[in-house]
């Protein structure tokens, strides 16, 4: 039993926390962290300073605004986090729209407990640095050997898909839309999960910021798969900005429409939570990307095919 006081205001760290054993010692969260289940009743730490329900085009203007302005796109709620009294804190600093930021808590905290937290930040741009994040977490801690049987189960996972594929030659190209308008081709460590699952990642480069392209870019590039996993989008509120890709020029002339090959992934949940549940997101790409090899069950709730 951990004797830490944990404050999470990372969704990803959340699950890293439940995962190493330690959902007891969470006694905060960030107004995102939702998974396991039961974390959902811990006080909320943290709170967006946009309102709900704007689309995708509005989210990204209001976001640019307030960046423009230097203010901060969340905003953390220190009195609960003083009355929490925490001894860490979990936090990143890996992108000011994702979650909340290193210098936005440290600002917040500063001279304001009572006692001197331990703020650990994260910012993984590749697998490995993620799997090293669990380390990080599980050593400040104190469950390393937690932490090594939880890096053991998941590189199993990887393997198995790793050797599964290693003499297969057909390789699809695949473009992971990780926003419709403007239109962002996921970067990070989505283009190393696509080419561990058996595709070739196209339009953004692994271990760097996703990109904005033009439709000119994915139509030039043509591939074979379009897989849509907006940031922070359940399958369902992807689905309701759909017409934002069905109405682009020659959509119907990709292969990917012509092969039947549009796909929905619950990004939120997956994608882009650099937690342990990014080996869930490797499993969903190759269920996806090579259905006749893979099958782990996801289909349905982790991702579901776009009929047209």
């Amino acid at each position: 039993m951990s004797a830490h006081k944990i404050v999470s205001l990372l969704p990803a760290a959340t699950e890293i926390v439940c995962a190493l054993g330690l959902e007891s010692s969470l006694v905060g969260r960030s107004h995102e962290c939702d998974y396991p289940e039961g974390v959902k009743k811990l006080p909320v730490c943290s709170e967006a300073n946009f309102p709900n329900g704007l689309s995708s085009a509005d989210i990204d203007v209001k976001v640019k605004e307030i960046l423009a302005d230097a203010l901060s796109v969340y905003t953390v709620k220190r009195e609960v986090i003083k009355e929490l009294s925490p001894d860490v804190v979990i936090t990143q600093a890996q992108c000011e729209v994702c979650a909340v930021s290193l210098p936005e808590v440290e600002q917040a905290l500063e001279n304001y407990l009572d006692k001197q937290a331990q703020i650990i930040s994260l910012q993984p741009n590749s697998l490995d640095e993620i799997f090293n994040d669990i380390s990080t977490v599980a050593k400040a801690l104190d469950v390393e050997a937690d932490g090594e049987r939880l890096l053991e189960d998941l590189n199993e996972r990887v393997d198995i898909i790793r050797h599964k594929l290693k003499f297969m030659e057909s390789k699809p190209t695949v473009a992971c839309v990780e926003w419709l308008e403007p239109m962002m081709i996921s970067g990070n460590w989505i283009p190393e999960l696509v080419q561990i699952a058996g595709g070739t990642p196209i339009l953004a480069q692994a271990g760097k910021h996703s990109p904005y392209v033009s439709w000119d870019d994915i139509r030039e590039s043509d591939p074979e798969i379009i897989l849509l996993m907006p940031c922070g989008f359940s399958i369902e509120r992807t689905i309701r900005e759909i017409n934002i890709l069905l109405e682009q020029h020659a959509f119907s002339d990709l292969k990917a429409v012509k092969n039947n090959r549009i796909y929905i992934a619950d990004g939120n949940h997956y994608f882009n939570r650099p937690g342990p549940r990014i080996v869930d997101s490797v499993e969903i790409l190759a269920e996806i990307i090579h259905p006749k090899q893979f099958i782990f069950g996801y289909e349905g709730e982790g991702w579901i095919k776009f009929a047209l």
